[in-house]
């Protein structure tokens, strides 16, 4: 039986979420978050958001057929699923927690706004004008075929997947975008075109789905929010790690 959908999670907004959107405003360069990425927890808002995530899971039967889920490292996604899961009352399904999964590396300039970015890497910001999002690497950090690369791997575990019909998959917005990208086989014009137009929101459910196997990936639906209130529907991109999309 191979996985025939994957359910890609956005994790709910989290403090870091809150803090860049903040610095991003006043005009600083620097985000000040008081946890590493990896320990980052979610907002009270995000808390919200992954209760109302739960409700919705439960409404789309996420358990009706054979469920695998697996989770990224990062505190903010492992939370939104578990708020999500516990509050619906659906049992945990078997759960793998993937490094691979873990949110975009930024490297140096991990914690920095726009602003920062021009202000303190100035060639690193050239670099990036010119290489453009899909390529362009900071130092120590990965450009987004980078991510796509560990994604790819990802997915081959997938197609090895025994007595599951379908994945959830708890994790961030590069992840949920990128997935869609390798699933759908998308070159670096259509992904920055694809970008350009479409977010991930938190707390958000992205779907593709396909006939067997060996069928090809189609998108059923992409950062779906419906089971948000208004007040509740969040689309922060992230740390702000790009100035503009090529």
């Amino acid at each position: 039986m191979a996985v025939t959908e994957i359910w890609l999670v956005r994790h709910g907004e989290s403090e870091a979420n809150v803090a860049a959107a903040r610095a991003e405003a006043e005009g600083a360069d620097v985000i000040d978050v008081r946890h590493r990425d990896a320990d980052v927890p979610l907002s009270p808002l995000g808390e919200r958001q992954s209760r109302a995530l739960g409700t919705e899971l439960a409404d789309r039967g996420l358990d009706d057929v054979s469920v695998a889920l697996w989770v990224s490292p990062y505190h903010r996604a492992q939370q939104t699923i578990a708020i999500a899961l516990e509050h619906a009352g659906l049992r945990e399904p078997p759960r793998r927690t993937d490094e691979r999964l873990r949110d975009r590396e930024l490297g140096v300039l991990d914690l920095l706004t726009r602003q920062g970015v021009r202000d303190r890497y100035p060639d690193e910001e050239r670099r990036r004008e010119w290489l453009g999002k899909y390529y362009h690497r900071p130092a120590g950090g990965e450009s987004w075929a980078d991510v796509m690369l560990r994604l790819r791997s990802v997915l081959a575990d997938v197609d090895r997947l025994d007595d599951t019909e379908r994945l959830v998959v708890a994790a961030h917005d590069a992840v949920v975008m990128l997935t869609v990208a390798v699933c759908l086989d998308l070159d670096e014009p259509a992904l920055m075109e694809f970008a350009r137009t479409h977010t991930v929101a938190n707390a958000s459910l992205t779907r593709l789905r396909r006939d067997d196997g060996r069928s090809p990936w189609s998108l059923e639906e992409f950062s779906s929010v419906g089971h948000l209130d208004d007040d509740e529907v969040t689309e922060h991109g992230g740390r702000k790690d790009d100035a503009r999309v090529h």
